[in-house]
């Protein structure tokens, strides 16, 4: 019985790994992403003879902090995070988040977003609102710039400066809408000595070969996993009949 539940807790785990690893896969061309990693430990089970038995227990799951390739786009509103470095935006709950997705874009209402509708907080912690824009440019310091409706062509303005921030990588906590927060939840200080890169955008950091021999490889533990704890069960039922009484 103790085989079949040591069997059992790393198929469990494998099952885990699989998920994130698919999770990771899906998400090989979202901007900016990063991957996650799943990790495992053996967990020794202590007691009166118990010391050599181990379960395999689940880790806090990790993230790949590793920079994407970078893609020139032309796109006056795509920005890439040149090194390290993040962009400040709203969450849903209206609390500071950070993102790499530099894919931004101009809501109805004239607010900066990312192309996932999060706004795009500025210097000052709040959402960057634009007028309507004849021209729009985002600068390697993070200033947005550009020419007002009605005005000349050369009448260029300073509108706002998004917020870019460098915290410890450390304290950092990533949630299921692949937004970043500080593990405290407190907004981190901005950051001049982060720099932007106009008119690029950063890829994702997943591998797509590697997640998917990830998965052969799990697929073939899952499956060494299963067949151990049938052959627990067949032997057990065996000792059982040779225990019977005739």
């Amino acid at each position: 019985m103790d085989t079949l539940y040591i069997a059992m807790t790393g198929a469990h785990a494998i099952l885990q790994r699989q998920t994130v690893t698919a999770n990771n896969l899906a998400n090989a061309n979202t901007t900016g992403f990063r991957a996650d990693e799943a990790q495992f430990s053996a967990l020794p089970v202590y007691g009166q003879g118990l010391p050599t038995r181990a379960y395999t227990a689940t880790m806090n799951q990790s993230v790949d902090f590793q920079s994407g390739p970078v893609v020139h786009t032309g796109r006056p509103l795509d920005v890439a995070v040149n090194g390290q470095g993040w962009l400040a935006v709203q969450g849903p709950g209206g609390q500071e988040a950070y993102t790499r997705d530099g894919n931004l874009q101009i809501s109805g209402q004239g607010i900066l977003t990312t192309a996932t509708g999060h706004p795009v907080l500025g210097v000052n912690g709040a959402p960057i609102s634009l007028p309507p824009m004849q021209s729009l440019v985002i600068g390697a310091d993070g200033v947005v710039s550009g020419v007002p409706v009605g005005s000349q062509p050369d009448a260029v303005m300073a509108i706002n400066q998004i917020k870019l921030v460098n915290p410890p990588e450390k304290t950092l906590q990533k949630g299921a809408d692949g937004l970043f927060q500080t593990s405290g939840g407190k907004s981190a200080p901005e950051n001049a000595n982060v720099v932007l890169e106009p008119g690029a955008l950063e890829g994702s950091n997943v591998n797509p070969v590697n997640s998917m021999i990830q998965m052969l490889q799990d697929s073939r533990q899952f499956e060494i996993q299963t067949k151990l704890m049938q052959t627990v069960s067949q032997d057990q039922q065996s000792a059982t009949q040779l225990l019977v009484v005739p």
